[in-house]
């Protein structure tokens, strides 16, 4: 891969990462790919596919955890991909059930790339860590 490649890329996460954090979703979406975006949630099997099912991905994630943020530990190339090691944080404190608990994860993504557009944004978690920081256990 050349290296001015790999800079935009590099660039491109980071406005994607930056735009999720700051709810700034027409951002988040110029990063994918016309007609492309697609997200897969490895550890509950969900897959988002399009501009209208990843928008509501992110809306009722924000709706439950409104300060939902990521913040970049290492980014690796491929030809064709980048992989991120990122924290990933929030609060329990919107939707219906509210705990109010708060969480730190260290996730892992793989963005699938075409160029300099991403085509496939695919997350790998553990969930129960999560779930039993937010249930305080």
């Amino acid at each position: 891969m050349d290296e001015e490649l790999r800079t935009r890329r590099e660039a491109v996460l980071i406005q994607h990462m930056e735009g999720e954090n700051e709810h700034r979703w027409h951002d988040v979406m110029a990063t994918f790919a016309p007609g492309r975006a697609r997200y897969e949630l490895i550890a509950t099997g969900e897959v988002f596919e399009g501009e209208e099912a990843v928008y509501e991905y992110w809306r009722s994630g924000r709706e439950q955890i409104p300060d939902q943020r990521n913040e970049l530990i290492s980014m690796h190339h491929s030809d064709d991909a980048v992989i991120t090691e990122f924290w990933l944080r929030g609060t329990h404190s919107g939707g219906p059930r509210p705990t109010g608990g708060s969480f730190e994860a260290r996730l892992a993504a793989v963005f699938e790339f075409e160029g300099d557009r991403i085509v496939c944004e695919r997350v790998y978690w553990d969930r129960q860590t999560i779930t039993k920081q937010l249930r305080g256990k």
